[in-house]
């Protein structure tokens, strides 16, 4: 086997799964990271695998996309699932971690491997000096640093792939200590708990019950409350997986009840009644000190964020541990610059890993990192790996990075993705059968791969 030696730029979420997946294997991996030097607008840790907008990583039920691609992560041995359920936290058929544990236990795993050698270097550009001992034969360049890559980078990223970068603007949620609130009025429960027979201090989630009229007087506050100014030369563009909640009120009074603020599942106790709307709060760590505003990410400035957010009943007195935040993503165009590989087109020794990419999401960019790292392996070891079919979870978000489109646009992993049922079936059984062919068809692709 050819021992390689990588240089992965970025310490984030794929570029940890890949240096752990090629260290493990005996390769010997560089990794640069500009941490604690400097940090993006949205980090504010000097750990790696920092968690930045939320801590949930979704769904863990394999009738969900994300649900059925942690699965499969699971199945190929990732760090990241490995220190994901470690640091588990209570969060209902989610899985959510306490951040700070979690970026420090995947720190802790980096730095333990005698295979990487972390250095703290910004790296400004393709032709970096630091990058120029890696772009030779048994060597590789690995760029995962993420949708915040600085903007020397991104341009010079941007000169090789001689096209102009996609982008798109992400919002983060306020975090909020849980003894601020107002417990007689906030209630702890599950969505649809109370109709399984659940007690409701069995809830993962606390919850902020509002009447039509409370929720008109929230609703209309928002609407006129004072956002972040965008710059003059930028063109304001969201994922729309992770609008800012003030965007998605601006399409009608009933968006938000319909979509984050969604009361069905639950009775609120003062009542015996289902609210109006329900804003949710997630803890944030083990110890529930704090709490995530659940699908409320904003760009409001901050004063208004405390005006607004403590017009819900429950919250009038709130502490605001974290505001929300708004930055600008970008990601690569990529069916046009990178080879199935995740190498780019014009310069085949440098290869692209997370969000950067153009997969959306904590896992689905630990996935990426995690695929990079076993390929290079297994070109190492002298054969190429079969890509996984599209039929299961990583072989969609993979496909999807070569699939064109006029205006490519990051995407979370979803059966969507995947090619149609070849049988008909009724709506509430689709997400079954999906989920049970993609478990078929990526167990046959594991074997081969043994």
């Amino acid at each position: 086997m050819q021992i390689l030696s990588v240089a992965i730029v970025g310490g984030g979420l794929a570029g940890c799964e890949c240096a752990l997946r090629l260290a493990r294997a005996g390769h010997r991996v560089t990794m640069f990271e500009q941490k604690p030097g400097f940090h993006s607008p949205a980090h504010i840790s000097n750990n790696l695998a920092e968690l930045v907008c939320s801590n949930s990583l979704r769904s863990d039920e394999t009738t969900s996309g994300v649900g059925l691609l942690k699965a499969e992560m699971r199945a190929l041995n990732s760090d990241f699932m490995a220190v994901a359920d470690a640091c588990r936290i209570p969060a209902g058929k989610a899985l959510a971690v306490d951040r700070e544990v979690f970026a420090r236990c995947m720190t802790e795993r980096v730095a333990a491997h005698g295979n990487i050698t972390l250095v703290e270097r910004q790296i400004q550009s393709l032709d970096d000096p630091a990058l120029l001992p890696f772009l030779v034969e048994g060597s590789a360049v690995v760029i995962a640093a993420g949708p915040l890559a600085s903007a020397s980078l991104s341009t010079s990223l941007q000169t090789v792939v001689g096209s102009e970068h996609c982008y798109f603007y992400d919002a983060i949620a306020p975090i909020v200590w849980t003894n601020s609130l107002n417990m007689d009025v906030v209630f702890r429960a599950s969505r649809y708990g109370q109709e399984r027979g659940e007690e409701t201090v069995q809830g993962d989630y606390l919850n902020c019950p509002m009447n039509r009229e409370e929720y008109d007087v929230f609703y209309q506050a928002l609407l006129e409350a004072q956002k972040v100014s965008t710059r003059a030369f930028e063109k304001e563009c969201h994922f729309e997986g992770c609008m800012p909640v003030e965007a998605l009120a601006e399409r009608g009074p009933r968006t938000l009840t319909f979509g984050p603020l969604k009361p069905v599942g639950f009775v609120d106790p003062r009542t015996g009644h289902r609210p109006w709307a329900v804003l949710q709060l997630r803890a944030e760590s083990i110890n529930a000190e704090t709490c995530n505003l659940v699908g409320c990410q904003t760009k409001l400035v901050q004063s208004e964020q405390a005006r607004v957010f403590r017009l819900v009943p429950g919250m009038e007195q709130a502490e605001f541990a974290r505001y929300g935040s708004m930055h600008r993503n970008t990601y690569v165009n990529a069916p046009e610059v990178l080879a199935p590989d995740l190498s780019l087109r014009a310069l085949p020794r440098v290869f692209l890993a997370g969000q950067i990419t153009g997969v959306e999401g904590y896992v689905e960019s630990a996935a990426s990192g995690l695929w990079l790292g076993m390929l290079l392996c297994g070109r190492a070891a002298g054969h190429e790996l079969p890509p996984p079919p599209t039929e299961t979870a990583l072989g969609a978000l993979l496909g999807h990075l070569q699939t064109p489109a006029r205006h490519f646009q990051p995407s979370n992993v979803h059966f969507g993705l995947m090619p149609e049922l070849g049988e008909r079936a009724h709506k509430k059984e689709r997400k079954a059968l999906y989920a049970a062919r993609a478990r078929a068809s990526f167990t046959a692709w594991q074997t081969r791969l043994s």
